[in-house]
């Protein structure tokens, strides 16, 4: 069983495997990420908990982000929720949703009384176009650094890209509702990577029954021992019978 208290928050040798050693680090940390989540919270999220520090593995963020958008609400805050109770229980999910709400909200109540006389001017309109566009690159980015994540996935990786391709096309092409994208494609995948999940499992068992083979029981006769029967037999039941000739002896003196 992993031993979390022993691990130090962001230590390089423990890659995913790093805690917060406190509430009010958890606090801090979840406040710092809300700050810098302008539009695209995902490439924060993944370089705050992953890469600096070191909170989860890359392939741990990838299966708790996907639980985190199958739940209803804010995928960060329901990640914020998980993670905070991954550690510190109950206590930890409400700290953690606390940091990350807590200034965040503040700051968009500033911003929205301040800006509320020229939200409808074109120069405001353009500017928010524009940082969405950014937003946009940055959550593509944040989406090609986990792809070698998904080598470890039990799915081929032309099922991995044909799923997401069919995601990326019923949804910014089609215009599908996300729930029935999720409950069609995501259901599939899940199906279907239980169901190969389910014949490796009975594969190995099969295979170990294999490594175990016959002859290992009680009272088997080994390879070995058939061997020495035989030879011993061989070598001591030749020239004991009647008229068996006899090995030629010592040459007599003429």
């Amino acid at each position: 069983m992993t031993n979390f208290s022993d691990m130090q928050d962001g230590d390089p040798s423990n890659l995913g495997r790093s805690r917060p050693l406190s509430l009010g680090q958890l606090f801090w940390a979840f406040s710092w990420l809300a700050l810098q989540g302008f539009g695209g919270v995902l490439a924060v999220v993944q370089h705050e908990l992953v890469d600096k520090r070191r909170w989860l593995s890359r392939e741990e963020f990838v299966e708790e982000w996907a639980v985190a958008q199958v739940l209803p609400g804010a995928n960060v805050v329901n990640l914020a929720v998980m993670l905070g109770d991954r550690y510190f229980g109950w206590r930890g999910a409400l700290v953690a949703l606390a940091g990350l709400l807590t200034f965040a909200l503040l700051i968009v109540l500033i911003l929205a009384t301040l800006l509320a006389g020229v939200a409808d001017h074109p120069q405001a309109q353009g500017a928010m176009r524009g940082m969405a566009a950014v937003a946009a690159g940055i959550i593509i980015a944040a989406g090609l650094r986990l792809l070698p994540s998904l080598k470890k996935n039990v799915l081929p990786a032309h099922i991995q890209y044909a799923l997401i391709a069919l995601t990326f096309i019923a949804i910014a092409l089609l215009r599908v509702r996300l729930i029935w994208v999720l409950a069609g494609l995501g259901g599939l995948a899940a199906v279907w990577a239980y169901r190969l999940l389910g014949q490796n499992n009975q594969g190995s068992g099969k295979g170990r029954d294999r490594e175990a083979g016959p002859g290992t029981g009680p009272g088997a006769d080994t390879g070995a021992d058939h061997g020495k029967g035989q030879g011993s037999g061989l070598g001591t039941g030749q020239g004991t019978g009647p008229g068996a000739k006899k090995p030629p002896g010592p040459p007599g003196r003429h």
